[in-house]
């Protein structure tokens, strides 16, 4: 048995390992300072900034100990701030990913909300999480971002005081998300990080070999709404129980690829809501950096960066990035649940928490 006072040294040795630090990051054409924070520990470093409360960096070792930041992002905030398309390591909200039409109904009350992609909502409407500055303190190896959004901000209901934790243990990097709200409302926030293992602005991601613990999918009509069949991804190119190459199947005929012109989908993973499982994991063949992905979340939507114009942007190491140059493992609950009763719920009530957890674990293979 290990004592107490053993166990409270190694604690306290993994604390004095993960160092935090702030920096100005700039200021918003209204005004308000944005921040960035710095935490760093033996193996990984770290930065979020508070608009959008976003993961703009992780900076991670390959093989040969080689360094890279493996997040795409902005050099500066005038990047963020004039890029409302790609939702660069943004916390999402108040719904990650889309809602029909932009209107569900909570207890016989229909909420409308804004429209911003074909005729649909995404990522909270117009204004939504990621265009906010977030508040934020340092904590124990990490920082804690809140944001408190106002009843009918957006058109959703209830003041919703939405917390982020991002704490970094070693080579894991651990988000908790909690919130509560003053009326029934709707929630589904994730984080919208693009990771390319290579490093970003190396190339795109085709050859990174990914592995799904899904069974089942959700798939979308015309406009990536799901449909609200769970259909098995057994002989399709949604079977990802064993790795494959990003490019290998990625071109096939099939109709829900050419829909979202690659994959754009949530899988539905395999173990219950609320517990920590395994989601996902991801093999650059050539660094031998992997990233593992484990949440309390029902569904990992894993997108491949299909909407990313080649050489348009110029990331934080001064490259130009290309067509699918990043991948995401946005981490949430289904796309347009509040429409589909079959769904896990993400309706909150008042005098309640939500709470979620993930895990982005940044290793090698030899």
């Amino acid at each position: 048995m290990i004592s107490r006072a053993l166990l409270l040294t190694g604690l306290l040795a993994m604390t004095a390992n993960a160092q935090v630090s702030k920096t100005p990051f700039g200021t918003t054409p209204a005004g308000k300072a944005v921040d960035m924070y710095t935490i760093k520990d033996a193996a990984v470093t770290v930065k979020v900034i508070t608009y959008g409360a976003r993961l703009q960096s992780v900076i991670a070792p390959d093989k040969n100990g080689k360094e890279a930041d493996v997040v795409l992002g902005h050099p500066d905030l005038a990047g963020y701030l004039g890029d409302r398309d790609t939702y660069f390591g943004a916390v999402v909200g108040r719904y990650g990913n889309r809602i029909a039409k932009g209107q569900f109904v909570i207890n016989g009350q229909t909420s409308h909300i804004p429209i911003n992609n074909n005729g649909q909502t995404l990522h909270g409407g117009t204004d939504g999480f990621d265009n906010r500055v977030w508040s934020a303190k340092e904590i124990p190896m990490g920082v804690e971002m809140t944001l408190v959004s106002p009843d009918g901000d957006q058109g959703f209901p209830g003041e919703l005081t939405a917390h982020v934790r991002y704490t970094l243990h070693g080579h894991d990097l651990r988000i908790e998300y909690s919130a509560t709200t003053t009326k029934p409302t709707v929630l589904n926030l994730t984080n919208h990080a693009y990771f390319n293992l290579a490093g970003e602005g190396n190339g795109n991601v085709l050859n990174t070999e990914v592995m799904i613990n899904a069974d089942r999918y959700t798939p979308v009509s015309d406009v990536l709404i799901p449909t609200g069949d769970l259909p098995p991804v057994a002989g399709t190119p949604f079977d990802f129980r064993t790795p494959h190459a990003i490019g290998e199947r990625i071109n096939q005929k099939n109709d829900q690829l050419k829909i979202a012109g690659g994959y754009d989908h949530n899988w539905v993973l395999n173990g219950a809501n609320g517990v920590m499982k395994l989601a996902a994991k991801a093999v650059d063949p050539a660094s031998g950096r992997t990233l593992t992905v484990s949440t309390t979340e029902p569904g990992v939507q894993f997108y491949t960066g299909n909407f990313l114009k080649e050489g348009l942007i110029t990331g934080t190491g001064g490259q130009k990035y290309s067509y699918r140059g990043g991948f995401c493992f946005e981490t949430q609950h289904f796309p347009d649940s509040p429409n589909h009763p079959k769904f896990p719920t993400t309706e909150l009530d008042p005098g309640h928490t939500m709470r979620s957890t993930t895990v982005f674990s940044f290793g090698v293979q030899k």
